[in-house]
């Protein structure tokens, strides 16, 4: 094995188990979310409890706990302040630029699309702590923030103050190019999806047709979006400065990534969605006819794993994971819209 300066094994791939560290997750394939999840629930290093890292609310006092220590006191504290910034920052930039429009009518979407941008910028340092402590390690060994606080103290310490933690390249057009993709595509998407379904169609004319074309426009927002988010957060794990590399429960990429570009082709080239083809050897008591056969069955086997996906056998995967999921969450809300329109329409009252 080869071992390096001060004696270590070096990792050769992230399929060696010998040379893999207890507090990584072993790379395998997930039939599903519901796999996912139980295979982060019954790790021993991370446990149920870690699937509530990233959650956006806080619901209750022992849900309250729990956030102290992971990142979601930081989404919720993320969620609420955006929902509140944004409104502001756009209603001011309305009144600078178009001072005497009428509140009937629409300010160009270049104004709501920079609100956000200005919003998602100024919250950024709570997206990247967020992020750290999301893929760092849940045991306590391992772990490199106690949480929240910490994790931006370290990082404000460590990694260039507020001038870094805002506009160090790495962290500041990832941060730019995501806010802009995302709220470009949720404000211009689903319109257009509409008008295929006809000139007149509006949430209140027709409300199924809208939610639809709202599930479209999200659809392929984010075949657009998805890649610019993965670039952002792979650089938001990365430590810059004398801060050093976070031991996340994932496999991390040893080398460092240069920039967006840089990221975009190194996903793209290095790594794919599924894990390498293992071609079982043929038997070698095995002879004639039944030889043959059994060659026969493993080509077809073979050609037909082959031939299942190239998005999930190269890098362009890596760069929508989760797209499933946000598809089947955006298929449930529109469902729930429209049963909640109905209900609406069923209570409503008509004047004579």
């Amino acid at each position: 094995m080869r071992t390096d300066e001060q004696g270590y094994v070096v990792r050769r791939s992230v399929l060696e188990e010998g040379t893999r560290p207890e507090y990584i997750i072993p790379v395998g394939s997930a039939d599903g979310v519901w796999d996912m999840m139980k295979r982060v629930g019954r790790f021993r290093s991370e446990g149920w409890l870690s699937l509530w890292k990233g959650m956006s609310s806080v619901n209750h006092f022992f849900t309250f706990l729990i956030a102290l220590h992971t990142g979601l006191l930081t989404s919720c504290i993320t969620e609420v302040a955006s929902t509140s910034f944004q409104p502001f920052i756009h209603s001011f930039l309305q009144s600078l630029f178009f001072p005497s429009m009428s509140p009937f009518h629409q300010p160009p979407v270049i104004i709501p699309v920079i609100s956000h941008v200005i919003a998602g910028f100024l919250l950024s340092p709570l997206d990247l702590v967020r992020t750290r402590l999301i893929v760092q390690s849940a045991t306590s060994r391992y772990r490199t923030y106690t949480g929240p606080f910490d994790a931006l103290r370290q990082i404000l310490r460590d990694e260039g103050g507020l001038r870094g933690i805002y506009f160090h390249p790495h962290l500041l057009l990832p941060t730019i190019f995501d806010n802009a993709v995302q709220s470009l595509v949720s404000l211009t998407f689903p319109s257009m999806v509409a008008s295929y379904f006809g000139a007149s169609v509006s949430p209140d004319t027709h409300p199924v047709a809208w939610n639809i074309a709202e599930l479209g426009g999200m659809g392929l927002g984010l075949l657009v979006s998805l890649p610019f988010e993965t670039v952002r957060r792979r650089l938001q794990v990365q430590t810059r400065g004398t801060a050093k590399p976070i031991k996340g429960c994932v496999e991390l990429r040893p080398a460092p990534y240069n920039g967006i570009v840089d990221t975009f082709w190194h996903i793209l080239t290095e790594e794919r969605s599924d894990l390498p083809i293992v071609r079982h050897k043929t038997v070698a008591t095995v002879k004639g006819k039944e030889k043959e056969k059994e060659k026969e069955e493993k080509k077809s086997v073979d050609e037909e794993y082959e031939s299942q996906s190239w998005f999930r056998h190269t890098g362009v995967g890596q760069l929508y994971r989760g797209l499933g999921m946000r598809l089947g969450a955006g298929i449930i809300v529109v469902i729930m819209n429209v049963l909640d329109g109905r209900r609406e329409a069923e209570n409503g009252w008509a004047e004579i």
